[in-house]
């Protein structure tokens, strides 16, 4: 976490007081909204080494109490060493997203303990419910749910327990999803990468989605984590793979030969079949593919993950590592990869212009990616002032939505041939004389 101000907590606090057990705390009153907001404590394991076992265990009990002077009509307690659970009602569904962002606020900054800053990483997951009353299993279960979404994902995650509980039918919807490919259902949406320099769009990275025929729209958070479950993750790949190619051809019939990348899940890295039939379907087509993996998806399996990625490398699929930071960032993994481009999480990016620390680790991750002759593409930029400092930084290309939201094949065809595509870049130059006069190489 980053920021200029710090919460101090004093070393002699013992656990989170005032009040009930966020779970079964009663209301005063009953409103219509009802929220339960998780949070984890993502990197307690390296706390612990710091801090020893005796004072770690109550380090979120001393957040609780920092999130209870902030929101005082919310119930703030401690689930486990690592855990906190935020409960608490309201007439309005933006009390959930306000009470979200000033949790993030709180803790995105230095906390001083015992006269040391440290950063604390908390991921927040929710659950939200309206209208008749929800049983606490179901609040407690979509909650969990969420919070595993947002470590995976590196962000918020809000899930509605009533439209989980009509919609999210874990059985059911596995069911379906191994019919999905072959009833057409799936469809994919591109979101361009833009190269700074060069003021053109470099690549696109390719984000599958799934219409079901009752459901309609099924979050990926929702059905993604469900296909690496069952195994239904190595049909929609490889189709995923094939409409790729597919759509790359008729860019390039419209005079944009660009460079289309997919998502490769960690469970396939080390799956033979997958290699075996992922490098028959690109075989004609390598130069024109880019797989991107993520840090944590070599670990599962790292000599065959790194090994399998290496074949893919040599018939020349280009591979590229994802949201680089937002896992362990290992240097030992990073060194024997043969990845071409690295791409900083946007946990990192948009906080850019705000934080003291961000812009230190960002501009190193480029300088460390250049000197092992890989690109840098920054996630996540939204506002030209990040723009403009990321090209200062000497960062090689952006995605976000200051460039384009994800958007179907023929709106990224009519997207690439409006020449004011390149207006978010080319607007950044007045922000970038001003930064570029005050920051300073390290």
């Amino acid at each position: 976490m980053s920021g200029v101000s710090a919460h101090k907590i004093d070393g002699n606090a013992g656990e989170a007081s005032g009040g009930s057990h966020p779970r079964t705390g009663s209301a005063a009153r009953a409103p219509r909204w009802r929220f339960l907001i998780l949070g984890r404590i993502a990197n307690f394991d390296l706390l612990r080494r710091h801090l020893g076992r005796a004072r770690a265990d109550i380090l979120a009990g001393d957040l609780s109490r920092i999130i209870n002077r902030a929101l005082p009509q919310a119930r703030s307690g401690v689930s486990a060493s690592d855990l906190i659970e935020i409960a608490f009602e309201d007439y309005n569904r933006q009390s959930l997203y306000r009470a979200a962002t000033t949790i993030e606020h709180l803790l995105n900054r230095p906390i001083e303990i015992d006269g040391e800053l440290y950063d604390i990483d908390v991921l927040l997951g929710a659950a939200v419910a309206d209208g008749p009353p929800t049983d606490d299993v179901r609040m407690i279960e979509q909650a969990e749910l969420a919070l595993r979404q947002a470590t995976a994902d590196r962000k918020v995650v809000i899930r509605d327990a009533h439209a989980a509980h009509e919609s999210v039918d874990r059985i059911a919807l596995a069911r379906d999803l191994s019919r999905a490919v072959a009833n057409g259902e799936l469809f994919l949406q591109y979101q361009p990468k833009m190269h700074v320099r060069r003021q053109r769009v470099a690549g696109v990275e390719a984000l599958i989605r799934w219409k079901h025929p009752e459901r309609g729209l099924v979050l990926p958070g929702d059905f993604i984590p469900l296909a690496e479950e069952t195994r239904a993750i190595l049909p929609m790949t490889l189709w995923t793979i094939r409409q790729a190619i597919a759509d790359q051809a008729v860019l390039t019939s419209h005079g944009h030969d660009l460079r289309v990348f997919v998502n490769i899940a960690g469970v396939l890295l080390s799956d033979a079949r997958f290699v075996e039939e992922a490098c028959a379907i690109v075989a004609d087509h390598a130069d024109k593919i880019g797989f991107e993996i993520t840090e944590t998806s070599v670990i599962r399996d790292p000599e065959s993950a790194i090994a399998n990625l290496k074949i893919f490398d040599d018939i020349g699929v280009h591979i590229a590592i994802d949201d680089y930071g937002a896992g362990l960032s290992s240097l030992a993994y990073l060194k024997r990869l043969p990845a071409r481009e690295l791409k900083i999480d946007k946990l990192f990016v948009t906080q850019l212009t705000t934080s003291n620390r961000d812009p230190l680790i960002v501009r190193s991750t480029i300088d460390l990616a250049h000197a092992l002759e890989m690109e840098v593409v920054a996630e996540g930029v939204e506002t030209q002032a990040a723009l403009a400092l990321l090209s200062v930084m000497g960062c090689d290309m952006i995605q976000g939505f200051l460039i384009s939201r994800p958007v179907g094949l023929n709106a990224l065809i009519t997207y690439l041939q409006d020449e004011r595509h390149t207006e978010a870049v080319e607007d950044s130059r007045a922000t970038f004389n001003r930064l570029a006069a005050t920051w300073k190489r390290g």
